[in-house]
């Protein structure tokens, strides 16, 4: 099942998204379509409550802004 959310914070590697609903598994993995068209995978690392999960990612986060969309 796909679950659907938006970044609220980047700080380097570490990127927090927030879920609709459900928030994907710990080590799952999220993806974000860059404005450039390429893919970033991020992992889930942390439940942090209020249907948000901190994320390390897995290349730059150079152009990653709030409310970009992310897929699990």
């Amino acid at each position: 099942m796909e679950l659907h959310g938006k970044i609220i914070q980047v700080i380097g590697a570490v990127v927090d998204v927030r879920f609709d609903d459900k928030v994907p598994e710990i080590n799952s993995s999220v993806t974000i379509k860059r404005t450039d068209g390429k893919i970033l995978t991020l992992e889930v690392a942390q439940d942090l409550g209020d249907n948000t999960v901190k994320c390390i990612a897995m290349g730059p986060t150079d152009g990653l802004v709030r409310n970009m969309e992310a897929i699990s």
